[in-house]
């Protein structure tokens, strides 16, 4: 009845009855590890240059460091009752791979009061003298752009503001700004018009 079965059945049947079991994890290894190798070819041919790094070790080997990269979100529950997922850093997940922008996304929480809109985001190693705000009545745009830390974020409001009034403050890596709220005035939809 055995010699009805192809060879290669009869080896998986009685597994440690031949070297052939390790030859087969062996080969299954390198396989793996070919594939890793060119995966990882891929992904650092895809990278902005900054994130490429050699350096020379005691011994004089040289190796390469690949990043920063930063991939997170934060989770809030919204006025409504709904959870808002904001994500953060310079990795966005994509059907292809992951995107690597050369900008770091920083982490920003905006509240949003009767009177206010409150935006704060986490700019870690800059001075303040390196951060950009620029505000629209609908949008706040955080930019820094240093050799060290490249940040962007655009932060949509949730209400109209004035941003000629609009005050900062930043202190241990930690931007807060404060936008007042635009007043609307309720005037009528559209002109009267008189019946003839």
């Amino acid at each position: 009845m055995p010699e009805d079965y192809p060879d290669w059945f009869r080896r998986r049947r009685y597994p440690f009855f031949g070297s052939w079991f390790f030859e087969d994890i062996d080969r299954m290894f390198r396989e793996m590890e070919r594939m890793m190798e060119e995966e990882f070819r891929t992904f650092s041919s895809r990278l902005p240059k900054d994130y490429v790094k050699e350096r020379k070790l005691p011994d004089g080997t040289t190796i390469r460091e690949l990043g920063p990269f930063v991939y997170g979100y934060s989770v809030k529950i919204g006025p409504d009752g709904k959870p808002e997922i904001r994500e953060f850093g310079n990795v966005k997940p994509s059907r292809f791979g992951p995107r690597i922008k050369e900008e770091r996304e920083p982490l920003v929480d905006v509240v949003e009061t009767d009177s206010e809109v409150h935006v704060v985001a986490e700019l870690p190693g800059v001075e303040k003298t390196d951060i950009k705000l620029h505000g629209t009545e609908d949008t706040l745009t955080i930019s820094v752009d240093t050799p060290q830390r490249k940040y962007y974020k655009e932060v949509k409001l949730p209400a109209k503001v004035n941003v000629k009034e609009a005050k900062t403050a930043y202190k241990n890596g930690v931007l807060e700004v404060t936008l007042p709220k635009v007043k609307e005035e309720k005037k009528p939809k559209g002109e009267p018009i008189n019946i003839e």
